[in-house]
């Protein structure tokens, strides 16, 4: 796809053109991003999943039984849903992408951005008067109507100081002002663009609906920086240590003064320029699953012999749902083939295609290497054949 083909999805923008207007720059509404859209998850089967076992979900009752704007943490009991009133609450679910083929697919339109971006798509189901406040994201979001209609409403970009309700879990904010004119009701099939930091309040109108929230993944400064002086700090020699040889004799002993400061700056800038060890954990922390625990280890060693001859009788490995996948080159012939937060070096066209969204067929076998690599990536659960994702 060419960066400057218009595309529905972004009604009629090209992916050059969003990308440079709009993307962390300012909201946007496309009516009939997905013409005649039909949702691929009714609301029971939503609730069905937020009954299960390592799935997080939330309910927000707006007037709960304990007080305004209540939030309960899932697994549920199916009684539960039974209890609630007719109106003004919300079933959040996350990740549900990792659970539902037909919602994952829904990913794929969004091939204009990176993929290792991408976070999750989480589905909320409210029926009329549902909402979760008006509140701030710090990330990019596409708000995606399902079913049913939604009221939005932006407040603009706010501070990270702006003031939020106190003793409740939820980010609400105490003040939340209707900028003129961003005030639409979302019919199913229409979309919203949000950027990072842009108050919004989404509200449920008059008949139960459900809405598609793609979102994005932007470690903070805090944990970026964390993450990667933990990286680098490993591999680091013990020897590798301040240092003040050829310094002058101190005005006063117990001062720390200016060149002493100017000395551990250095010292912390030029061991954090590392722009290999970068690349590395960048890939490394973008990959990371969203749930560690979705992985499911293979009990036993896949036998790359008997790898090798089911893709030769017409087998394709699956990717699992939830593994994420990136690569970076190494050289004009080798590349990083980032899977889950682990690296592996191998052939370049190798990491690209296993990568890829194409076929994890026999054709993978023409690469060195391919086999074992295979057999490694199933061993670790990034993989799975057809039969065993059905189980």
């Amino acid at each position: 796809m060419a960066s400057d083909t218009p595309l529905p999805l972004l009604g009629g923008l090209s992916a050059a053109e969003f990308l440079r207007d709009y993307w962390q720059r300012k909201p946007l509404l496309i009516r009939g991003a997905l013409p005649d859209f039909e949702s691929p998850l009714e609301p029971d089967e939503l609730a069905g999943l937020a009954c299960e076992e390592g799935v997080e979900a939330r309910l927000v009752e707006e007037d709960g039984p304990d007080g305004p704007w209540q939030v309960s943490h899932g697994p549920f009991d199916e009684a539960v849903f039974g209890e609630l009133p007719e109106r003004d609450w919300t079933l959040l679910v996350q990740a549900v992408d990792h659970y539902v083929p037909e919602v994952a697919e829904l990913l794929d339109r969004f091939d204009f951005l990176p993929r290792w971006r991408l976070d999750d798509i989480m589905v909320s189901y409210a029926p009329p008067g549902g909402s979760v406040g008006p509140h701030v994201d710090q990330y990019d979001v596409f708000l995606l109507q399902g079913s049913g209609q939604r009221r939005w409403q932006l407040g603009g970009k706010v501070t990270d100081d702006a003031p939020i309700l106190a003793g409740i879990d939820l980010r609400i904010l105490e003040r939340f002002e209707i900028e003129p004119g961003d005030d639409w009701v979302l019919q199913p099939g229409d979309m919203l663009y949000l950027p990072p930091g842009w108050a919004h309040h989404g509200v449920s109108q008059s008949e139960d609906c459900m809405t598609y929230s793609v979102g994005f993944r932007a470690p903070s400064a805090d944990e970026a920086i964390t993450s990667f002086a933990d990286y680098l700090g490993e591999q680091l020699p013990p020897s590798l240590r301040y240092a003040d040889a050829g310094m002058t004799p101190p005005a006063d002993p117990t001062e720390l003064d200016d060149a002493a400061l100017e000395r551990m700056r250095r010292f912390i800038l030029e061991t954090l320029d590392e722009p290999a060890q970068l690349a590395q954990w960048f890939g490394r922390v973008m990959t990371q699953p969203k749930y560690v625990d979705q992985l499911v280890p293979s009990e036993t060693p896949t036998d790359v012999d008997e790898l090798v001859a089911l893709l030769h009788e017409g087998e394709e490995l699956l990717r699992s749902p939830g593994s994420r996948f990136a690569w970076r080159a190494l050289d004009d012939e080798n590349a990083t083939l980032f899977v889950d937060g682990d690296g592996i070096e191998c052939p370049s066209p190798l990491a690209r295609a296993v990568a890829a969204d194409t076929p994890l067929d026999v054709e993978l076998l023409e690469f060195p290497g391919a086999a074992e690599l295979l057999a490694a990536l199933l061993d670790a659960g990034s993989l799975t054949w057809p039969d065993d994702e059905e189980e």
